[in-house]
């Protein structure tokens, strides 16, 4: 064969060769075009690498997690024999929970119960009792003084000075050492009995032991509804001593209204709500606080107006910031009620243990308003019990109400006779 031929056959081999080469390529090259066009394949980029690694991580995570749950599924299955009663009593127990639950939702709340306030018979008793047992040293100081035979000067000035101690006053101590110093049982060998009688002789003359104590409310002809605004400076129990005014209302068979026109001190609306609350006296109040006193105090009375109630007693404020403002408030609040009902009383509640210090308080609410009666919270036959001389001696008016603890009738009518024999026991 010549070498032309050969040649020209080898060429033709090649070039046959690199088509093929050249078609493979240029078909593998169209297909990859074609499937990135179509989406199947993403763009060989660093980002896409990335992207791709982390989703292969995740997928890996969720296959070894999968992995873990079968494990458990299988191994609480090859369990469940042993089980079966324990997780049929579990299954049951949220069910019969549940049931309860329902039963418990749909069942109605038992209706509140007022309370029955005590009577004011008891009240009297306890209240004497009580002042007996304290320990009042204010009366066994000046029996064991006036017991002795021969009384010197000393001895006297001894028993003013408990007198005086005691919250009596100096006027009134001045009046019940000259009386008792012209008593011939006192002066003379007395025996401890006649000793006793005679001081209780003196001291109900100065308690005053025919006053007329009444409640306004309480007497015949009354207006009705009768009207009672309480006052006195904050700390003294007034608000509490509103509510357990109605509770003793409430127990001599009495319809009450309360009027919260204390809208200064955030607490006392609220308070007297509660109170009303257990008694089911109905309470008007503002629907803010800072509201206008006199505003609440006349819808208090037009509600008292429309239910018939029999007493309707109004809590006000006891901010003492200066004379001028206290009295222009209080009579403004007066004048106002007065437009629907006429006020039969005004009732000032005064701290016992405060003594002769909340003396000077008392004659400003006094000028103020015009007190009918006083209201003495807090005592508790301490040597404080003279207060209820002096503060009638001061203010020109009876002591009509006491009050001797915290709970909610230790609220009684004052008795003169039972408070003395009390503080002497």
């Amino acid at each position: 064969m010549e070498m032309n031929t050969l040649l020209a056959i080898v060429g033709v081999i090649v070039v046959a060769v690199v088509l093929i080469a050249l078609s493979v390529w240029f078909s593998k090259s169209r297909k990859r075009d074609l499937d990135r066009a179509m989406g199947k394949i993403a763009p060989d980029n660093q980002r896409t690498r990335d992207a791709k690694a982390a989703a292969d991580a995740r997928l890996a995570a969720e296959a070894a997690q999968a992995e873990a749950v079968q494990s458990e599924a299988a191994q609480s299955a090859s369990a469940a024999p042993d089980t079966a009663a324990a997780g049929t009593e579990t299954a049951e127990e949220p069910a019969a929970k549940e049931s309860a639950a329902a039963s418990a939702t749909a069942a109605p709340a038992p209706a509140a119960q007022s309370e029955s306030p005590e009577s004011v018979g008891s009240r009297l008793t306890r209240l004497k009792a009580k002042l007996a047992k304290s320990g009042n040293p204010f009366g066994k100081a000046l029996f064991n003084i006036l017991a002795k035979d021969n009384l010197s000067e000393s001895d006297w000035e001894d028993v003013e000075d408990t007198l005086l101690l005691a919250d009596v006053g100096a006027d009134a101590s001045a009046q019940l050492v000259d009386d008792l110093r012209t008593d011939a049982r006192i002066t003379g060998k007395a025996d401890p009995a006649e000793v006793r009688a005679t001081l209780k002789d003196k001291l109900l003359d100065l308690v005053g032991r025919d006053t007329d104590r009444r409640l306004n409310a309480e007497k015949p002809g009354a207006d009705k509804p009768s009207v009672i605004i309480m006052v006195g400076v904050n700390g003294t129990g007034k608000t509490t001593t509103a509510g357990k005014l109605a509770r003793l209302f409430v127990a001599e068979g009495k319809s009450v209204v309360m009027g919260a026109a204390d809208t200064f001190r955030a607490a006392a609306a609220d308070q007297l709500e509660t109170w009303g609350a257990r008694v089911n006296v109905p309470v008007v109040r503002s629907d803010k606080d800072g509201a206008d006193p006199a505003s609440v105090a006349f819808e208090a009375a037009g509600k008292a107006k429309e239910l018939n109630a029999d007493v309707l007693i109004i809590d006000t404020a006891g901010r003492l910031q200066n004379k001028s403002n206290l009295m222009d408030e209080l009579g403004k609040i007066r004048r106002v009620t007065e437009k629907q009902l006429p006020v039969s009383e005004v009732l000032l509640v005064l701290d016992a243990t405060t003594g002769q210090n909340g003396m000077a308080q008392a004659k400003v609410f006094a000028e103020a308003i015009g007190i009918t009666g006083v209201v003495l919270s807090k005592l508790d036959g301490s040597a404080k019990g003279g207060i209820v001389i002096s503060v009638q001696k001061e203010l020109g008016v009876p002591v009509k109400l006491v009050g001797l603890g915290e709970g909610p009738d230790d609220l009684a009518p004052f008795d003169p006779e039972g408070f003395v024999d009390g503080i002497l026991a």
